[in-house]
């Protein structure tokens, strides 16, 4: 089976020709192509064969996979038998001991060099990695064996991509991101806690169409998804301009929809697609439901100040570089604040103006 391309195995599914088009071009628009690159991705699709993917799970508490399986583009079904050949995955995977390892130990040997690796939880280095094993073998003896044989590496959520909670201070287990230790191989991190489900696959879907990891930025996250930061997106950025913003979480601002800022908000500096691919099949996200952006996209993000201080809060050496973000925000939000104040103010006076010389012009 998996020597079929995908096109021979959905046409045996009963896939019609316009439903196959109509998954390309959400494809496309997912990953932020044009239009004009829909039939380059529907010939790329039809001839590709299923790469072989192994999950690994460390140090985690296994939302990144509860994430996974809540995708609608594609589903975790159709990503599963369609598109990959998921062949190792703790939680997912029917086979279990022996037969568990077996099957990740002939999946590297039929595709050493071919299969791509995906790992989700922060990897501890502490007591020679004894913290953590899976059928014995520590979770870094693992990591590394399996690394060998992957064209590529995606790291799945905060924990992989940057070390996550188990890596905040102090970090008793030693816990490390996997490009702190896998340094020879192309790595792409999917940061979030956990990510946005369409971002895991978005990156699946890419690899599978082109052959290779998509556009990254500095952090080595795609672009595609991780190119603008929240705030930039986020419907309340009107009231961050005017200078309105809740004070408190059950005041009249809050209750108006009002900016964030004040009350914690990380939109600023935190990169990530929430604003607009949103959760639970594009329905709502943190800040619509009324919570501040908590940055968890970003690196140590637990450590960074508390996710209900201002940016404009006192920080550590750790929050240096939101810090200087945050004042900046903060300056042009009370800058906002005052010009609006003003702004009405002025127009108070002007309408009073206007109603003294009317009356002097009727007497």
């Amino acid at each position: 089976m998996n020597d079929q391309t995908l096109g021979e195995r959905l046409r045996q599914r009963g896939v019609s020709r316009r439903g196959f088009m109509k998954f390309c071009a959400a494809t496309a628009s997912m990953m932020a192509l044009p239009p004009m690159m829909i039939p380059k991705i529907a010939q790329a699709l039809e001839q590709a064969k299923r790469p072989s993917v192994i999950w690994l799970s460390f140090q985690e508490c296994t939302g990144c996979t509860e994430s996974l399986t809540r995708s609608h583009a594609p589903t975790i079904e159709g990503l599963i038998f369609d598109h990959i050949s998921l062949d190792y995955h703790h939680t997912l995977q029917a086979a279990a001991g022996d037969g568990a390892e077996h099957a990740r130990e002939e999946a590297m040997k039929a595709h050493w060099g071919e299969y791509l690796l995906v790992v989700d939880g922060s990897i501890p280095l502490g007591a020679n990695g004894d913290y953590s094993a899976i059928a014995g073998i520590s979770n870094l003896a693992m990591l590394k064996e399996v690394a060998a044989g992957a064209a590529a590496i995606v790291s799945v959520g905060t924990c992989a991509a940057f070390g996550g909670l188990p890596m905040a201070n102090p970090n008793p287990t030693g816990a490390a991101a996997v490009e702190d230790i896998i340094t020879d191989k192309p790595i792409v991190n999917v940061p979030g806690c956990p990510p946005i489900p369409t971002v895991i696959t978005g990156v699946l879907a890419h690899f599978l169409t082109f052959g290779a990891l998509p556009e990254l930025d500095h952090l080595k996250r795609p672009k595609v998804f991780f190119g603008q930061n929240i705030h930039d997106r986020c419907y309340r950025r009107p009231f961050y301009e005017r200078g309105e913003f809740a004070e408190t979480f059950d005041d009249e601002g809050a209750r108006k929809g009002w900016c964030l800022f004040k009350l914690g908000c990380k939109g600023p500096t935190t990169y990530n697609a929430c604003a607009t691919a949103r959760w639970n099949e594009g329905t709502s996200w943190p800040v619509e439901a009324g919570h501040g952006c908590i940055g968890c996209s970003e690196p140590r993000f637990w450590d960074a100040g508390g996710f209900y201080k201002p940016l404009s809060a006192p920080f550590n050496n750790i929050g240096d570089t939101i810090l200087t973000a945050g004042a900046a925000g903060l300056a042009v939000g009370a800058a906002a604040a005052v010009l609006n104040r003003r702004t009405k103010s002025d127009a108070v006076k002007n309408r009073e103006t206007i109603t003294i010389k009317d009356l002097s012009k009727e007497s």
